[in-house]
């Protein structure tokens, strides 16, 4: 009995101390300023997790303040204007949550431009800031609807914000990388300028983003800028860099501010951008680098259809080396040590295993995917020779217990024309490789008949060109081809998750 009664008052003492933990935790946090940025895709592209190397600013503002005394909340939302983020209850959502002492920073305006009304997204708003308005029957909520400017919708925000004891920071619109000669062209005779006009005659903070953010990027030239701070395909919205330099263009203009929230600023931040992914290679020359221009592997062409912003491409892939060979050298345990969980692992090997398993250079392994062996004598050393199959199932294996993603690809084709058709390997390795991956549950890419189509579909003198050595190599075209044909089955696949970091224009 009595042990049961210190279990019962055990068990209240616990949940007693949960309890008062949450009840702490809650109170710690309510006391806390909060910062919420209010604003379109600019400020939180999507849902804020990076889908398609895309980011706003407003996810990484909160490195740069102290987070033991201000809370940060990412309330923007893609597609938004001025007027549509708070006709679809956005605002009203913040405002009910805000309380004195919060801050509100708000940038809108690239989609303030749009139609007034229309079938599509109705949210464009009218010019300015006066008081002027249009009435409309809004097409898409089939609502009667007053449509007011787009210095009306600031205001709205500014004021009802400061009502609630917040503090309201406004901002100018983010920069498009669209670029005038050697200028990015200002919205400082437009939204800009709006913004700043509403924010002076509201006595408030106005940060001209536009302007820092061009200041800084200008230096850097076009060809700098697109590929590290804007993609190529979108000059509106930006990578993580991108994203991180506006959050500190912003931080540094509060600097020269009385703003309050300048003293939850860290000095030297370490900013965190997201973790890449990383695609190991690994195979023979077929897919390696090399010094002779006539013998390049298609891994070396590989990364520039590749979204390197968020990838790593990392070709471990070596001349000469069989499944074997490559095992046997250590190659394979060295590299194994640097696979983390989510990589991805290319393994495509089958030329040189046809080699001499007991004769010099030694990396022709057996036939195959049994557990058959053959002992071979090696200088003082014997070596245990598997079959084909078994090196490349134990390959899978290793890279599954690292919860990396193994890609099985069968060898590339040659230059042979057996009866005009271009050699295939079907009753050997490519059908090995596929079997080894079917056992083992892996993905699995018929390099080798894909390629061989394409080949067949240029003719034997176009490919002739790309094997300026032997009928294995390639020079750097055929590498290139090669590697474009491996990114176009990698961006129609659904399964194996790397569609969306494939660049083909």
């Amino acid at each position: 009995m009595k042990n049961l009664k210190f279990l019962l008052l055990f068990f209240l003492s616990t949940i007693f101390i949960n309890c008062k933990s949450i009840t702490q935790s809650t109170s710690e946090y309510v006391k806390k300023p909060t910062v919420y940025t209010v604003g379109d895709s600019t400020v939180k592209n999507g849902r804020g997790d990076g889908s398609g190397g895309l980011w706003g600013w407003g996810d990484f503002i909160g490195q740069y303040l102290d987070s033991t005394k201000v809370n940060v909340e990412n309330h923007a939302l893609g597609g938004t204007s001025s007027r549509t983020y708070q006709n679809l209850g956005l605002w009203d959502a913040v405002y009910k949550k805000l309380k004195k002492g919060d801050y509100v920073l708000i940038q809108f305006g690239h989609n303030d431009n749009g139609p007034i009304n229309d079938t599509i997204r109705a949210r464009g708003t009218i010019k300015g800031t006066g008081n002027e308005t249009q009435k409309i029957d809004n097409l898409i909520t089939k609502k009667h609807e007053i449509v007011h400017s787009y210095g009306w919708y600031i205001r709205k925000i500014v004021k009802e914000a400061k009502s609630k004891g917040a503090i309201p920071i406004v901002m100018s619109p983010i920069p498009r990388n669209d670029w005038k000669g050697h200028k990015i062209p200002r919205n400082n005779e437009s939204y800009g300028l709006w913004a700043k006009q509403v924010a002076t005659q509201e006595n408030v903070t106005f940060i001209d983003l536009n302007e820092k953010m061009a200041t800084k990027l200008e230096p850097l030239g076009e060809n700098q800028v697109t590929g590290t701070y804007f993609y190529k395909r979108d000059h509106t919205h930006t990578t993580a860099k991108g994203a991180v330099l506006a959050a500190s263009c912003i931080i540094d203009a509060l600097y020269y501010t009385n703003n309050s929230l300048k003293q939850f600023i860290i000095n030297n931040p370490k900013i965190v951008l997201p973790k890449k992914k990383n695609i190991f290679l690994i195979g023979d020359s077929t897919m390696a680098n090399s010094s002779n221009p006539n013998t390049i592997g298609w891994g070396v062409a590989f990364s520039q259809f590749c979204d390197t912003l968020r990838l790593n491409i990392i070709n471990k892939a070596v001349g000469g080396r069989s499944t074997r060979s490559y095992t046997f050298e250590g190659k394979w345990d060295a590299v194994k040590k640097e696979f983390q969980k989510g990589d991805y692992v290319f393994i495509q090997f089958g030329h040189n295993d046809a080699g001499n398993i007991d004769k010099e250079k030694y990396r022709g392994s057996l036939k195959g995917l049994g557990e058959e062996t053959q002992q071979v004598e090696r200088d003082s050393t014997t070596e245990t020779v598997h079959t084909y199959g078994w090196y490349m199932k134990k390959m899978i294996r290793d890279i599954k217990e690292k919860e990396a993603i193994p890609i099985v690809l069968s060898l590339t084709p040659r230059n042979e024309w057996p009866n005009n058709k271009v050699e295939r390997r079907t009753d050997t390795y490519v059908k090995w490789a596929k079997e080894a991956a079917e056992i083992e549950d892996a993905f699995y890419i018929d390099v080798n008949n894909i390629i061989a189509i394409k080949y067949e579909d240029l003719g034997k003198e176009n490919v002739k060109v790309f094997f300026p050595q032997d009928h294995t190599h390639t020079n750097l075209e055929g590498a290139t081809f090669t590697a474009l044909t491996i990114a176009k089955v990698l961006k129609k696949n659904k399964e194996i998750g790397l569609r969306d970091f494939i660049e083909i224009d």
